[in-house]
């Protein structure tokens, strides 16, 4: 390129051309020259080469060139050859401008400022390296998104999301490639610049303080298998409850139950306590947890008619049977009577009705009958006597779940009068008018 300079510059002085503009204008023409070459080079092996690999990628059977593919890596890489072209038709015939300038002997330096082409030389020098570097910020940014999707394909991603650690060596990359920018604007060894911020280092750790708080809790919760992407999780103090659809290095977004977007600062995971419901989704149920409280004015000793309608019932015939006979042998024991409820042991109308529900949950086909079953009393605390169903449904979608809660209370509250049991309920407007009080 130096020959199509001094070429020029012949042709322009044939001419009659001042020095003035001769040289300043060889100088933009031959750097237009070196731009189409550059230009050109990228043009076909962009048009030719790069299609050529995107047509062999899409043909093969693997799917991590196809990722390739799509991150434009190898766009990316099409671009070094107008950087080279650029640096070394440049560069050639001025060998010094490997070094840092100010390496250069004064006299060297003032000598070789007074020629245009190394003037012009520099310039483009500058321009290569300033573009080699954001291809190499380019490049590497397709490599880590590639292999950031290559990793989530596998299953072990769903445990160790990396998302965050990309993220990272992201920042590295771009700090890097701004220190580079820096050092070729100031001609100045990237070396000394990187020396130079050590002084800043408390002012970077301010800067950055969230990004290295995020990072330490990456790894904390990476590595002790707290949360991951799909798990349902609920941090009251930060008004999130939903599930987990993405963790980067300093946030953590959860999408609520209501579609809204709850972003939680990833380090509040590690400092902060949340409840994780993915036991709860692995065990294959969910849990009911509700209870129904009974009027206590209500409970009483069974007689003869209850027990006799009471053995019509399919679910609890048996129980009754059995448990009639037991309590009578006990008794006759005991020479006891019939008609002495106190000294002797009798069943009652709730615990009739505790053994109908067991009964009546054991045989339901919604319930998971191999995880916590209960049914029991709650102590009083006056609003009746609480009995309390402890179950986990085999279905944990939620609109199902409710459904199969709904529906396991709908027939509680429907066949409690059939035990001559009744409801507590505090007393309505309605309640207060049948006693005459107004």
């Amino acid at each position: 390129m130096r020959s199509v300079f001094k070429l020029l510059l012949e042709y322009f002085r044939e001419f009659g051309g001042s020095e003035f503009w001769v040289k300043p204008t060889a100088a933009i023409i031959t750097m237009l020259i070196i731009f189409f070459v550059a230009w050109l080079a990228h043009f076909i092996t962009r048009q030719v080469l790069v299609r050529i690999v995107v047509r062999i990628a899409k043909r093969t059977k693997t799917t991590w060139d196809d990722i390739l593919v799509g991150n434009k890596l190898f766009n990316g890489l099409a671009h070094l050859v107008p950087a080279f072209i650029i640096l070394y038709t440049a560069n050639f015939s001025f060998p010094v401008l490997h070094q840092e300038l100010s390496e250069l002997e004064p006299e060297v330096l003032a000598e070789l400022s007074k020629d245009h082409y190394f003037k012009l030389a520099g310039f483009l020098i500058k321009i290569a390296k300033i573009y080699f570097t954001i291809i190499i910020v380019f490049v590497a940014n397709s490599v880590l998104n590639s292999g950031m999707e290559i990793y989530n394909t596998t299953e072990y991603s769903h445990h160790r999301p990396i998302k965050g650690y990309i993220q990272l060596i992201k920042i590295l990359v771009y700090f890097m490639a701004g220190i580079m920018v820096l050092a070729v604007l100031l001609n100045r060894n990237p070396t000394v610049l990187l020396t130079g911020l050590g002084a800043m280092a408390a002012v970077l750790l301010l800067v950055f303080k969230d990004t290295i708080l995020g990072f330490v809790a990456s790894i904390q919760l990476s590595a002790n298998d707290m949360v991951k992407i799909g798990d349902w999780i609920e941090m009251p103090s930060h008004k999130a409850d939903g599930t987990v659809i993405d963790i980067t290095l300093n946030t953590v977004k959860v999408q609520n139950w209501d579609k809204t977007i709850s972003t939680i600062p990833t380090y509040a995971l590690v400092a902060e306590s949340f409840y994780n419901w993915k036991g709860m989704e692995e065990s294959g149920g969910r849990r009911i947890k509700r209870s129904v409280a009974i009027d206590t004015n209500t409970i009483k000793f069974c007689d003869a008619a209850m027990l006799s309608r009471f053995e019509k019932f399919d679910l609890i015939r048996d129980y009754v049977r059995e448990k009639e006979q037991e309590l009578k042998e006990y008794n006759k024991g005991k020479n006891l009577a019939e008609e002495d409820y106190i000294s002797g042991r009798h069943q009652t109308n709730v615990g009739i009705f505790r053994k109908y529900l067991e009964v009546y949950l054991r045989q339901h086909p919604k319930i998971k009958q191999d995880l916590t079953f209960l049914v029991r009393q709650l102590a009083p605390q006056g609003k009746g006597l609480p009995i309390e169903i402890y179950v986990f449904s085999n279905d944990q979608a939620w609109a199902n779940y409710e459904a199969i809660q709904a529906d396991i209370f709908d027939h509680i509250f429907a066949v409690i009068p059939e035990f001559e049991l009744r409801v507590f309920q505090e007393p309505t407007g309605a309640d207060i008018e049948k006693i005459g009080i107004r």
